[in-house]
């Protein structure tokens, strides 16, 4: 290629999308006056964030997903939209549009982006097939759901052919349209790009657990019409055939290259303009950025590349130095609540890399970490069901990983990670290529003290939002290091704590998501202020956890008020007070478990759980249940789980006190007590300790001088052991430090905090608690029992107040369209005389239990 010729100063630039908005706003920014921009792009609409197309389907107006305006406001851009370029004069240095709009150029950028590919198929122009790619695509999409939904007089049956990130985010748009959406896929595993195959299984089970079904290996070869023409079934290419009402195509994606090509560009073979290191062209005036620029023959559909491509193009028009560093590939799946996240040498590829993985299929998790031979440089790694660590992990791809692999992947709480702070050169934020000196540097030269000062500033988390945490903890590192005040912001909608956020809804009396938001916060929300306000929500307002947009904040479990296992099956949990039950309600549990073929098991909570429970079960299993007495145990919940007791004085010959009477008396207190993480209490009778009282939040010891109350004891990955609070208390003294202790846990912890981190944050820590309760050192221990005195009147059983509404129980459907339809993906098989989940293997065998409302042995 040529050498680059002298600088001009107008830049045209072909294309409207986020790619040229960003080289558009780093160009401007370092540009002087002389120099000016023509943004030309097809659609009527404001550049707008693609990233973030399925919030669309989440209530988000086409306005929330514009880009900064203001970009586009400065003097020095001139913006044609709705007119597409129809020619480049090379020679002239000229484009024409197709609405006879000559422009003259020093400089052309090219930024056409791609268009979704079409599956060679009969019928994919028939009427409700639709492709996923612009705002135009979703609201078409939207509107054909509900026409076609009226016309036919239910929901519709859909399907998403193409199982990568974008048919995922497009399955899940349509669920939210109440389409019952099967997910078909040519591969054998699901996003086959970014995931190995047990990656790629624990990802189905985690998108089968939330509705959608998965079809693998399967190639459609036809679409069938109806007599007027619409879409109404698809054929496979092993003779197989399924119905369908609308169709969402999401193969992949096409360079749109026809300009270049036009204009004699060297183009790749398989598609897309040539570009070298600084996103040139074969024609030194013309560059290209973006999914139309091919590099190392790839053409890649991902933000990050283009953005990065974007800033070389700037810099190398000013006059400055940039490369193009490679694809970053990246990925994380904003799929709303599955967490799937994949990047660098995921797949092992460098020769003699290390795999370290982690599986846990109960909870749905699979994690795996590539390192060098040597085990100590990480080259990349996937994480499925929990990517908590994505952000910390990210960064350090190419570096020394500093640790145990193992802290990286256990679940929170295990194996401490490396705290050590991220070099320099860490890539931070992939998206806009943010390095953590740049965050640094932004922190300390620029004022920034917070994750919104650091967006403006860098743009680093301003796109997919993966990196944010990551970002929050170098801020946070690098304020503590200069002696700064820290943000304990909640997350980057709420510029508060959650004991702040606590406070501003309790004294503005606001009673939505939306009302909170609006008046304290930013956006739209996310998976962590969403729960977190719920529960706030729950303490305060105390609606139905089910009841408007209530339902729309909850965690998975919550969403139906049952444990989800890792077959897409829940569990039932009745509530069994002190872990005493008569021989009639042992009676009624047996039964139901007998009818409904569940597997039953003795909890460590002194319950009795109900495995194996279809979502369609749930409302008849309660129904049972509730008649005969039983509520909700919670077991879902972020709240009181249990109050474990032995059986103290009524029968054993040490008991000093009636410990399974105080047990009852405390679980009845304190059921569906809302809570910023879950509560577990203990009574034992005597010292001999048989209820393990002291491994509880609240654990309280009968004595003879009363009870002794400890608090602070959890068990799990890192296990605490209780202190003595109070001695010798009586029945109603101890009833009030428990009601003060939990509500002022509930006010004032931070998000997903158990009790023991939580008092021995407070000044003066188990001294200062004592103080507040017992002294009224704070004077709110008034407030505080008002609080619960309003939650004991409040209370209702959840699952009661379930079956009384026909509006909640409609959310209780495998599939919509067919709501006591079985899911044909459960299948069982006996162990010690109980079902059990089948493995893969036992499906392909005859001995299998298939999912039923009886147990039987398929012969």
């Amino acid at each position: 290629m040529s050498t680059t010729p002298a600088l001009g100063t107008h830049v045209v630039v072909v294309g409207a999308g986020m790619v040229a908005h960003r080289f558009v706003e780093s160009l401007l920014s370092r540009a002087g006056d002389a120099w000016h921009v023509t943004l030309i792009g097809e659609e009527e609409r404001h550049p707008y964030d693609r990233v973030g197309l399925t919030g669309f389907f989440a209530g988000a107006s086409p306005e929330d997903l514009e880009l900064e305006r203001a970009v586009l406001e400065d003097d020095r851009v001139r913006f044609l939209r709705g007119d597409a370029v129809t020619r480049i004069d090379r020679a002239a240095r000229r484009v024409t549009t197709r609405g006879g709009i000559s422009v003259a150029y020093d400089r052309l950028v090219l930024a056409t982006g791609s268009y979704a590919a079409r599956l060679a198929v009969d019928g994919f122009g028939l009427e409700g097939c639709f492709v996923y790619r612009t705002l135009d695509d979703v609201e078409k999409l939207e509107a054909f759901v509900e026409r076609r939904s009226a016309e036919l007089g239910r929901p519709l049956v859909g399907t998403v052919i193409g199982g990568g990130l974008l048919g995922l985010e497009a399955a899940g748009a349509l669920q939210g349209l109440e389409v019952a959406c099967t997910v078909v896929q040519s591969s054998d595993r699901l996003m086959s790009a970014q995931l190995d195959l047990p990656a790629g299984n624990a990802l189905r089970r985690l998108i089968e657990s939330r509705g959608i079904a998965v079809k693998t290996e399967a190639v459609t070869t036809r679409l069938d019409p109806d007599r007027s023409g619409q879409v109404t079934g698809l054929e496979f290419r092993d003779g197989t055939y399924a119905r369908t009402d609308v169709v969402v195509f999401t193969v992949g994606v096409r360079p749109r290259d026809e300009l270049a090509r036009g204009a004699g560009l060297d183009v790749h073979e398989r598609g897309g303009v040539l570009i070298d290191a600084g996103c040139q062209t074969s024609d030194p005036r013309v560059l290209a950025i973006g999914e139309v620029a091919n590099y190392d023959g790839m053409c890649v559909g991902l933000v990050a590349p283009g953005y990065a491509m974007a800033e070389v193009a700037a810099t190398r028009l000013l006059g400055g130095e940039a490369s193009f560093p490679g694809y970053d590939l990246s990925t994380k799946l904003k799929l709303s609540g599955v967490d799937v996240a994949s990047f660098g040498d995921a797949f092992a590829e460098t020769p003699g890399a290390l795999d370290v993985t982690y599986a846990d299929p109960v909870a749905g998790v699979y994690k795996k970490l590539v390192l060098s031979d040597d085990a100590k440089t990480l080259l990349g790694g996937i994480l499925v069901g929990d990517a908590s660590a994505y952000g910390a992990l990210r960064p350090l791809v190419g570096s020394a990983l500093g640790g145990d692999p193992a802290a990286y992947l256990m679940p929170e709480g295990g194996v401490a990670a490396p705290t050590g702070d991220l070099p320099d050169e860490a890539l931070v934020c992939s998206c806009n290529s943010v390095t953590a000196g740049a965050i640094r540097h932004a922190v300390h030269d620029e004022g920034c003290t917070d994750v919104a000062a650091i967006k403006s500033c860098t743009k680093a988390g301003a796109a997919c939002g993966s990196c944010v945490m990551m970002v929050k903890k170098i801020v946070g590192t690098e304020l503590a290091k200069s002696g700064a005040a820290l943000s304990n912001a909640i997350c980057e909608h709420f510029d508060m704590s959650r004991r702040q956020l606590f406070d501003a809804v309790r004294v503005s009396g606001l009673e939505t998501f939306s009302a909170v938001i609006e008046r304290f916060g930013t956006g739209r929300g996310c998976d962590i202020c969403k729960p977190a306000l719920a529960s706030i929500l729950s303490t305060l307002v105390r609606g139905h956890v089910l009841d408007g947009e209530n339902a729309t904040l909850q965690d998975t479990n919550d969403h139906v008020m049952a444990n989800l296992q890792k077959d897409g099956s829940y569990s039932v949990v009745p509530r069994i007070p002190g872990g005493e039950i008569t021989p009639e309600g042992l009676l009624v549990i047996g039964q139901v478990a007998k009818d409904f073929g569940l597997y039953t098991k003795i909890t460590g909570g002194q319950r009795i759980d109900m495995f194996g429970a279809r979502l369609e079960q749930l409302p008849d299993i309660w129904k049972r249940l509730v008649d005969a007495g039983f509520e909700s145990g919670h077991a879902y919940g972020k709240s009181l789980r249990t109050v474990k007791s032995c059986v103290g004085s009524t029968w054993c010959r040490y008991g000093v006190q009636d410990s399974v009477g105080m047990a009852v008396q405390l679980e009845l207190r304190y059921r569906g007590l809302r809570s910023p993480h879950k509560i577990k209490l203990g009574v034992s009778g005597c010292a001999r300790e048989c209820a393990e009282a002291r491994g509880k939040d609240v654990g309280v010891i009968a004595t003879e001088a009363g009870w002794n109350m400890y608090v602070g004891g959890n068990g799990g990955f890192t296990p605490r052991h209780a202190v003595l609070l109070a001695e010798g208390l009586s029945d109603d003294e101890l009833l009030t430090a428990i009601d003060r202790f939990l509500m002022y846990y509930i006010f004032t912890a931070d998000r997903l905090q158990r009790t023991a981190p939580w008092f021995e944050d407070l000044d003066g820590g188990i001294e200062g608690l004592r103080e507040v309760i017992f002294d009224d050192s704070l004077g709110i221990c008034a407030d505080l029992d008002a609080a619960m005195a309003a939650h004991l009147d409040a209370y209702e059983d959840e699952w009661k107040a379930t079956l009384e509404d026909p509006d909640k129980l409609r959310r209780f459907a495998s599939f919509v369209n067919a709501p006591s339809t079985p899911d044909p993906s459960l299948a069982y098989t006996a162990e010690r005389g109980q079902p059990r989940p089948a493995t893969e293997d036992e499906r392909a065998d005859s001995r299998v239990l298939i999912a039923g409302t009886t147990l039987e042995v398929r012969r």
